[in-house]
């Protein structure tokens, strides 16, 4: 049985290594680690994490964060073997309830351009473009990229 619970400074570690784990896929256009613990504790002072566990451990993490009317989420990260499995839908609709709970209207995320499977899958959960930003990473790419703003009506 899958449960979501709010994470604590104490699971910060557990966090960055999943994320990191789950974003692998990205070495083809940035060779770095995704995020660390202190980046991790830091995100937590502005907005918390949700993490998925069963009896194995740790699923999956997003980060939710309230601004205002809008909703933001980001990292979701599902532990690999896990992923396709309905987790990260999950956790999704988690935060767009804890958005709705809040009052926000909108939940909004942004996602690099050359992960086209992400436009894909959350085009499929109702969310739609709404612009795009440059990539301000100050890591370079292997290649140009930009990101991509979607969002979603939670009303």
């Amino acid at each position: 049985m899958i449960s979501i619970r709010d994470a604590k400074v104490s699971d910060a570690e557990a966090i960055a290594g999943l994320v990191n784990e789950a974003f692998l896929v990205e070495r083809f256009f940035i060779e770095r680690d995704r995020t660390n613990p202190e980046v991790v504790r830091g995100m937590m002072k502005k907005g918390k994490f949700l993490l998925a566990r069963d009896e194995q451990g740790l699923l999956g993490s997003i980060y939710v964060e309230l601004r205002g009317e809008r909703g933001y989420f980001g990292m979701l990260s599902i532990e690999p073997s896990r992923q396709g499995t309905g987790v990260g839908h999950r956790l999704v609709d988690t935060a767009e309830k804890y958005f709705r709970d809040a009052g926000c209207k909108w939940s909004d995320l942004i996602i690099v351009n050359v992960r086209t499977e992400l436009h894909a899958l959350y085009g499929r959960w109702g969310y739609k473009e709404t612009g795009t930003a440059p990539y301000d990473d100050p890591t370079p790419t292997k290649i140009p990229v930009h990101f991509i703003l979607m969002s979603k009506p939670l009303v």
